[in-house]
């Protein structure tokens, strides 16, 4: 059904609300995600997103996942979709696929802009803005009529240019204009702006429905890491509540909670918004705590999917909830590709399904993880950038990517394109090493130390309720050449006596390792009061794959900054063609050194 005519039919006491997901990047976090969304259909929203990556880059998963949740679920859902970046016929390929599968909502989207001078990337030049998108869907015989069309709208200022705010609304009211039958705001945290902003819009004379962008908080890394790339303007109290806690997730991810319900309460009783747009990043917790701090939550007859839904095996089903996805029924589709017996609900991990990967750590978390690849609003999540390359230079030799590694490390420069926050405390723990490791030319991306049982109220490598104590193995990551990785794997297998487990792979696709293909290492843990021992952080094939897939695209981004033929672009290209990544874990966590003498022995 349209959204536009659910809103205009909508009777309840309370706004309404939606849910916003992300296709996960593995398939087991696919698979984890389907019977999160099941469970969290019973809180009763009134449609769910599903984000489009850049260019397309999550094109099939996207659209598996909205077609389930659509056809399978009978959610209504709203399927993101940019515009800009986009090979030539792919816009029509998603929205006839969108409405094959009967998803009748969209979300026009800009997306990323082209990069740089970035020739080699096809690019259809009828979209070059969302309005570019409205426009089209409205004038095309296939798709005017089919779909109900929502654009997005920045109550403080679009994150990639600095128009200022009366031409912000021009181009709001430019999408209107084309066809848009409703708005969702990017996520904000300063309620006097958004009220402001919206009185605004409604003397613009724009009336659609808007619906608020709002991300409960969930981890302190997170939190800045996403309202740095979305520019928001967050107000200086809350920036001290939340420093004040920063090393405590339970409180922040509390906080969290408390401060949106806050700013929902105080943007409903003083606006006419109908509802809300819940950013989940794939959790579901914080927003299950949120509604029913508003008394929201409903007890609507349950969303039951068509085929997904195996029949309950036990007497003592709870009534009112919902029987949990098997992986067997959902790999049967033919859509992604996951061993029954390891997603199964109820089982390990998924005993505790709703709050199992509540605490990430670190860039790797858990590929098992629903939130695993966790991505900017609506597909962004760019660490390479105009404004970011500046930092960087010109390199034009081995010496100099060496060079701007070690500026990184000695703070001289803010970021890398592998890490677009300032060098961690953590990592200064080990700073010596990785300073080693990157003056050798093998560039440090990841790391860690060795930890055992530290309190996690640490401020340094605590995480978690503050009543435990938390471990780490140590490992490091970095890129290197062949002959480096024959080097390490020769000296593995001599004198690794089962301590050490690498992985290694390159962009033509070879991985090579001593790790099981079902190997799993648990590399961060923690053991907490009345709660069973929780593992954050896990490094295995999947994942590691995953993230090999972005590390070697992101040296094609940096290149496409430079123009053909330069020195530059044919030392990064060459880079990504030519070098390793590389990453070697140490069991040995009581041991700080560990892995550091076994490496420089090497």
């Amino acid at each position: 059904m349209k959204l536009i005519d659910k809103i205009s039919t909508y009777n309840s006491s309370h706004p309404f609300y939606t849910f916003e997901f992300f296709p996960p990047r593995t398939d087991q976090g696919f698979g984890n995600l389907l019977p999160r969304i099941v469970r969290m259909a019973n809180l009763n929203p009134l449609a769910i997103s599903v984000t489009w990556g850049a260019g397309g880059n999550t094109k099939d998963t996207s659209l598996n996942l909205a077609e389930l949740t659509q056809s399978e679920y009978r959610l209504d859902t709203i399927l993101h979709l940019t515009c800009t970046n986009m090979e030539k016929g792919m816009v029509d390929e998603a929205l006839r696929a969108a409405k094959e599968s009967g998803i009748h909502n969209i979300l026009a989207l800009r997306g990323d802009p082209p990069r740089g001078k970035e020739e080699w990337l096809p690019v259809d030049i009828k979209f070059q803005h969302a309005t570019d998108l409205v426009r089209y869907i409205r004038s095309h015989p296939e798709f005017s009529s089919s779909f109900c069309i929502g654009v997005a709208a920045y109550p403080e200022g679009h994150p990639d240019h600095l128009a200022d705010e009366e031409t912000e609304l021009n181009l709001l009211k430019e999408k209107v204009d084309a066809g848009a039958d409703f708005i969702i705001t990017q996520l904000f945290y300063d309620e006097d702006r958004f009220i402001s902003w919206f009185e605004k819009v409604r003397e613009k004379g724009i009336n659609q429905p808007i619906l608020p962008g709002i991300m409960p908080i969930q981890t302190y890394q997170s939190f800045a890491r996403l309202t740095k790339l979305t520019g928001s303007k967050v107000p200086l109290q809350i920036m001290s509540d939340i420093d004040a806690i920063k090393h405590n997730d339970q409180l922040v991810k509390d906080y969290g909670v408390e401060l949106a319900v806050k700013m929902i309460r105080r943007i409903t009783t003083e606006t006419d918004i109908p509802g809300v747009h819940f950013c989940t990043l794939n959790l579901e917790k914080s927003v299950q705590r949120v509604l029913e701090s508003l008394r929201w939550i409903g007890y609507s007859p349950q969303v039951v999917p068509n085929k997904l839904i195996e029949e309950p095996t036990s007497e003592h089903v709870l009534p009112g909830t919902i029987t949990p996805v098997s992986a067997a029924s959902v790999a049967a589709l033919g859509l992604i590709n996951i061993p029954a017996s390891e997603t199964e609900a109820g089982s390990g991990e998924l005993n505790k399904a709703d709050s199992w990967d509540d605490f990430p750590n670190g860039r790797w978390g858990d590929s098992k993880s629903p939130a695993y690849g966790v991505q900017g609003p609506w597909g962004n999540n760019d660490a390479v950038n105009q404004g970011t390359i500046s930092q960087w230079g010109n390199p034009k030799s081995l010496e100099d990517l060496t060079t701007i590694f070690l500026q990184y490390l000695h703070s001289e420069i803010n970021t890398t394109p592998f890490s677009s926050d300032p060098i961690q405390n953590e990592s200064r723990l080990i700073l010596p090493h990785l300073q080693r490791l990157t003056e050798h030319g093998w560039w440090t991306v990841g790391s860690q130390p060795a930890v055992d049982g530290v309190h996690s109220s640490d401020p340094v490598v605590g995480w978690g309720p503050r009543t435990g104590y938390v471990y780490q193995k140590s490992f490091v990551e970095f890129f290197c050449t062949e002959e480096d990785v024959r080097m390490i794997e020769k000296k593995v297998a001599e004198k690794g006596d089962g301590w050490v487990h690498y992985y290694a792979a390159n962009s033509k696709g070879e991985c090579r390792s001593n790790v099981p293909d079902d190997g799993r290492n648990a590399v961060t843990w923690g053991v907490f009061s009345g709660q069973e021992l929780i593992q954050t952080t896990i490094i295995e094939r999947q994942s590691f794959l995953a993230w090999k897939e972005e590390a070697f695209s992101i040296w094609l981004d940096w290149a496409s900054f430079y123009p053909p033929a330069s020195q530059e672009r044919k030392l990064l290209e060459g880079v990504h063609n030519e070098r390793y990544l590389l990453n070697i874990i140490h069991h040995d966590f009581k041991s700080k050194e560990a892995l550091w003498t076994f490496i420089f022995d090497a």
